[in-house]
């Protein structure tokens, strides 16, 4: 039984794959239902720059090519064609890739605080599914514990840029001085306020947010002392505004060629920054060859991430001793809870039988005392404990061969199907 994680990000992966394979938290239960009919149990991990599905690999289950069937089914592409674009790690690798991810040392900005919030969300949408079993449940946990170790251990997350914030910084390097910037903020979920927020941080004054809940909308605009729009308005707001950065989560693109091209014809001499971040993306690629318009996607902000990297070497050094701490334990836990199943099984099946001989025994001699009770029971304990320690033993040190000592005990024994859950 190892681990097998399948997954795209920004290093390997076009952002329009991306998106098609990107799931909302609202989206998530229906997709770990749907992920349920390739394998046996799987966890998913979502984010705007990667969508990773984990699985427990046990002997007859294809796990990775049923895990690449789910998702090129979602991005509506062959198993061939997304192979080219996924990548895939077993075993120890595997968890390890997971721990870097949840530290934030895989992310694009590196030490970025979002991460840890989203591991832990996919945790928590995989407990109430009930559709992972113990084995990725304490995988996860433990990625959570390794995230919040670095972010206590390290300034990784110091002055760490998430996506949103870096948007704002790579518009501001684009325009000059943002504070005498119109800027529209397009969604107010979780990345739009990130974005306003930084916006504001930045010391921009005039921001609007536009977005299709009013509730939402109007929050985040008071919180900011700026001002909320109806999702219908956009292009009247696009057409007084120096800076537009989306971020609306949507299934489908919300900022069309025509909205843009219209914009543009009231003041084409007016350039207009726009800096899109979701995924899937909000607005439609032709929207590049408006002329004054400077289109930027997410994978446009590699530039700030690289500069970012260079600056937290020391830091990178130590949240990575950190991981390699972290998987030395995790591996001897996973270890043991491999065949914690069979040594149960083993135990119990042991005891009932100690039990019932037992009572056989007892019946056929005469009143016993108290004491004489006592020693028989401490006896026949012994016995069992003593003819159960080397194949216990055996269980737990035998790390090549484990495989073979399960499926032997588990058929000398009649133990079938006691498998970590």
């Amino acid at each position: 039984m190892q681990v097998c994680v399948v997954g795209v990000n920004y290093r390997t992966t076009p952002v329009v794959i991306r998106g098609r394979l990107a799931i909302g938290t609202s989206q998530l239960q229906d997709a770990l239902l749907s992920l349920h009919n390739y394998v046996h149990q799987g966890i998913i991990l979502c984010t705007c720059n990667r969508t990773e599905v984990y699985t427990v690999v046990e002997e007859g289950a294809p796990s990775e090519s049923a895990t690449i069937d789910f998702l090129s089914a979602r991005a509506n592409l062959s198993p061939t064609e997304l192979r080219q674009h996924v990548y895939v790690y077993h075993g120890e690798a595997a968890v390890k890739h997971l721990f870097r991810v949840a530290a934030g040392l895989d992310s694009m900005i590196i030490g970025e605080f979002e991460i840890l919030g989203q591991v832990r969300r996919a945790l928590e949408e995989a407990e109430k599914s009930g559709l992972a079993g113990l084995p990725l449940l304490s995988l996860l946990r433990y990625a959570v514990r390794v995230g919040r170790r670095v972010r206590t251990e390290t300034d990784i997350s110091k002055s760490a840029l998430s996506v949103s914030s870096a948007a704002v910084d790579f518009a501001a390097r684009v325009v000059g001085d943002i504070k005498r910037c119109k800027i529209v903020v397009i969604g107010a979920g979780e990345a739009g306020k990130l974005v306003a927020k930084a916006s504001r941080q930045r010391g921009a004054s005039q921001i609007v947010v536009v977005s299709r809940s009013r509730e939402k909308g109007i929050e985040l605009a008071e919180m900011l002392h700026g001002k909320w729009v109806a999702m219908e308005n956009l292009e009247e707001q696009l057409a007084a505004c120096d800076i537009a950065i989306s971020c609306t989560g949507a299934p489908h693109t919300v900022l069309k060629l025509e909205t843009v091209q219209s914009v543009m014809s009231l003041h084409p001499e007016h350039p207009l920054v726009i800096i899109d971040i979701a995924v899937p993306p909000d607005v439609e690629s032709g929207v590049k060859q408006v002329n004054n318009v400077f289109l930027y996607d997410i994978d446009e902000l590699t530039k700030i991430c690289d500069s970012n990297y260079n600056q937290r070497m020391d830091e990178i050094h130590t949240a990575t001793e950190v991981v390699d701490d972290e998987l030395e334990r995790f591996m001897s836990d996973w270890q043991e809870l491999e065949v914690r199943p069979i040594i149960a099984a083993l135990v119990e099946k042991a005891e009932g039988i100690r039990q019932a001989q037992l009572g056989l025994t007892l019946k056929k001699l005469p009143q016993l005392s108290e004491e004489e009770l006592s020693h028989l029971e401490a006896m026949t304990k012994a016995i069992v404990n003593k003819m159960l320690r080397e194949p216990i033993q055996c269980l737990k040190n035998g790390h090549s061969k484990r495989e073979d000592y399960i499926r032997a005990l588990s058929e000398l024994f009649r133990l079938d199907g006691k498998k970590p859950r």
